[in-house]
């Protein structure tokens, strides 16, 4: 397994036994499943699991789909959790709590399966909602929603947005007024709270994290159908990053792909912004070496962060960590063959990149 791992964005594994369909769901960013007779197991991903967890679950290289299924269901999900978790070398999980967590195993139970440690990681969008459940009226929410972001965050490593499924990463960047909020609340409030999608209130959690001074990641690139991909695209928060430079709060840039080298070039500039690459790494499968190559292009190496991205199923965890670990070790190598660094800088770049960053970064 090498060197051990921060995973420093991922969310819990699903706790009950799944049959093909549910799986599959579970295997993709699609909110649908694969057209009649298709597969989610003939994708990328896909293959990488027949090839790569089959193995671990005592099948040959290449299992096909109905007997990977079938061996993964005799075994049991818990069974099969433990193995593919432990066998990912990741020593830390950084657990996004807001995302269907009465599904998934919390951040406790997934570092008890994996016999790993773990940190939770608030949802900012799922705290706006929760302080709306409570009734409060427009006028009071936008502090009510400052005081429990606050608490919150005094127990977790950092906070996460949604923004870009919710308005799109291409919004006003300033921080709105107690008059702009209460205003917002009050059209967002009636005739009752629903899915936190109003700009000014979005704006108003970004800001709240910032005075918080904790970690601050923000979903970019390519996800579910509720991204509109081009308006997530991360070179749309220039605006943003500016304006917070000052505060020396970090903003990660989650995933990234296809932006990579917009991300890149963020993290290059702009001293508080960090890039990872882990979505994109899962879904190339054996094109993952390619995505890797490409966040390493521009982006710092002390500002390059390992994840997964991981939600649901086990086997993105220890997809996810196998081809980071092949390509970034392939691209290194590249590189001292090339005479274009060190042995000695290519195993400490690994190590910024694996968990020494994510150390720094969220204090751990």
């Amino acid at each position: 397994m090498g060197m051990p791992l921060i995973d420093h964005h991922c969310h819990g594994v699903t706790t009950g036994e799944l049959d093909r369909e549910a799986f599959e769901l579970l295997a993709t960013e699609s909110d649908w499943p694969a057209p009649a007779g298709t597969s989610v197991f003939d994708s990328p991903f896909g293959i990488t699991v027949r090839a790569e967890c089959a193995p671990l679950l005592d099948l040959s290289r290449h299992a096909s789909a109905p007997d990977y299924l079938a061996r993964r269901a005799e075994l049991g999900a818990q069974e099969v959790t433990s193995r593919l978790l432990k066998h990912t070398g990741i020593s830390t999980y950084l657990v996004e709590t807001g995302y269907r967590a009465d599904e998934i195993l919390g951040p406790d139970q997934l570092a008890a399966a994996a016999g790993a440690r773990s940190e939770a990681v608030v949802r900012l969008e799922s705290v706006g909602e929760q302080v709306a459940a409570t009734g409060v009226t427009a006028g009071l929410y936008g502090d009510e929603v400052a005081a429990e972001v606050t608490r919150q965050l005094e127990t977790a490593v950092g906070a996460k947005s949604i923004a870009a499924y919710r308005v799109g990463l291409d919004l006003d960047p300033a921080r709105p007024t107690h008059v702009e909020v209460a205003r917002a609340a009050s059209e967002w409030l009636r005739p009752q709270a629903r899915r936190l999608d109003h700009p000014v209130l979005i704006r108003h959690l970004l800001w709240t994290a910032i005075d918080a001074g904790k970690p601050i990641q923000l979903h970019t690139g390519h996800g579910d159908s509720d991204a509109v991909l081009h308006r997530s695209n991360p070179s749309l928060l220039t605006g943003f990053l500016q304006a917070t430079r000052e505060t020396g709060v970090p903003i990660l840039l989650l995933h990234c792909y296809p932006y990579l080298r917009e991300a890149g070039c963020l993290a290059q500039i702009y001293p508080h912004v960090y890039v990872d690459n882990g979505l994109g790494v899962n879904y190339t499968g054996p094109g993952a070496t390619a995505v890797i190559r490409e966040s390493m292009e521009m982006t710092p190496f002390s500002k390059l962060l390992f994840s997964s991205d991981a939600f649901g199923l086990p086997e993105l965890y220890a997809c996810g960590a196998l081809l980071w670990r092949r390509g970034t070790a392939a691209v290194l190598n590249e590189w001292v063959a090339a005479d274009a660094i060190s042995s000695s800088d290519a195993l400490r770049y690994a190590e910024l990149i694996a968990h020494g960053n994510a150390e720094r970064v969220y204090g751990l």
